[in-house]
């Protein structure tokens, strides 16, 4: 007779834990605050057993877990951890919390590897550390700031920019019209919807970004010692070009390899013009940079981002900053690194649990059946994304002034 297993797991949360701890020990995090390995470990359901999949999400959010729960996943390894600190209640009424409940119900876990993925040679820091040091079809592209008083076509009155996310009162829903409506104002511009990075992948056969080609030598800022096998592991790297680089260039290698977002934030010197600026050595730091860039002697900081005091403080000195909003400059490494190296490993991690799960003794039919399954799938999340878009303001005459 099949009995309800409350005490243990699935075989294949198991195999998907122990291959994130080949990947990323973690003990390469940074214990003072980061909590990372396994957040939530449902009970195995024989009744409802998922499949044997695995999420990739940066954030746990409610649309990740429907997303989850909808595709009968296993396990979502969340990269930040949606447990930070000790829980004295675990209730409905708080929307994370909730999330986890709903999970656990389902019998899905969650893990979470955050710095550990940081700190690991060949982890998120060097990713970030492949695309600075990347290189486009030669000759790179020109990059270009506006000119004062340019200006754009301005379609008539009542138009709306093809994809501009901004619909004209014949395009809208007819049940729209039949509701009594408070006139309007008249709009004179029209914005985009907001937009954000593609998830696509960045390798040799998706993009003309040829990662970590440009002659350089890097550095670990702050290293992790004492994990065998992951010499060299460290928070945020310093890369040097051998010889300097137009930031422009730079520019557009970030866009490139993080999925070609409309824009995002670019900090410079007062006085200097984006054009004339050469860059010789880049600090790189995934997420809240700061606590890893502080200090670091380089012409550009380049990470997720900056309060607007550390950035101030990183122009006086002459440096340079660009910032992707939080993010935006970690959530490629899912598709572009981690949904392959966790497919690799856990191929041979799940064969390996299952042998030794086959040779247990009073198998119940349920547990049986779990161990036979041989599939093994890693998908990203197509609903995690960034809380912040970016909104453009189109078909208008520039206002303010052009970058300098």
């Amino acid at each position: 007779m099949s009995t309800y297993t409350t005490d243990r797991a699935s075989p294949f949360t198991r195999a998907v834990v122990s291959s994130m701890r080949k990947l990323y020990p973690e003990a390469l995090a940074d214990q003072s605050w980061d909590n990372t390995g396994l957040l939530l470990e449902a009970p195995f359901d024989p009744i409802r057993r998922q499949m044997n999949s695995v999420l990739l999400t940066i954030d746990l959010t409610k649309a990740v877990a429907d997303e989850a729960i909808e595709r009968k996943d296993c396990v979502v390894v969340a990269y930040h951890p949606i447990i930070f600190r000790g829980l004295k209640s675990l209730t409905l009424s708080d929307y994370q919390q909730q999330s986890l409940l709903r999970l656990a119900l389902e019998g899905i876990s969650v893990y979470s590897p955050h710095t550990a993925v940081d700190a690991a040679p060949g982890g998120l820091a060097d990713w970030l550390a492949d695309i600075v040091t990347g290189h486009l079809p030669n000759p790179e592209p020109s990059t270009h700031t506006a000119k004062q008083g340019a200006t754009e076509d301005i379609p008539e009155e009542g138009e709306a920019e093809e994809g501009s996310g901004t619909q004209t009162p014949s395009e809208q829903p007819t049940e729209e019209k039949k509701k009594p409506q408070r006139p309007r104002p008249k709009m004179q511009r029209t914005y985009s919807k907001p937009t954000y990075p593609s998830h696509r992948p960045v390798d040799a056969s998706k993009t003309d970004l040829e990662a970590a080609s440009v002659d350089h030598t890097r550095s670990v800022i702050s290293p992790v010692t004492g994990v065998e096998g992951f010499e060299g592991a460290g928070m945020g790297r310093l890369v040097t070009f051998n010889e300097s680089q137009p930031l422009t260039h730079l520019v557009e290698r970030i866009a490139h390899g993080v999925g070609s977002p409309k824009g995002f934030p670019l900090a410079i010197p007062q006085g200097k013009q984006v054009e004339d600026i050469q860059i010789r050595s880049v600090g790189v730091s995934a997420g809240s940079g700061h606590s890893v860039l502080k200090g670091v002697d380089a012409d550009l900081l380049f990470t997720g981002e900056l309060s607007h005091h550390e950035a101030l403080a990183a122009t006086e000195k002459g440096q340079c900053v660009i910032t992707l909003f939080h993010s935006n400059s970690e959530r490629g490494f899912l598709s572009s690194v981690l949904k392959h190296k966790l497919t690799a490993t856990l191929k041979e991690e799940w064969e390996r649990v299952r042998k030794e799960e086959a040779e247990g003794e009073q198998l119940t039919d349920e547990w049986e059946d779990a161990i036979k399954d041989e599939d093994v799938l890693v998908e990203c999340s197509a609903s995690d994304r960034d809380p912040y878009g970016v909104v453009i303001l189109e078909s208008s005459k520039q206002e303010g002034k052009p970058m300098r």
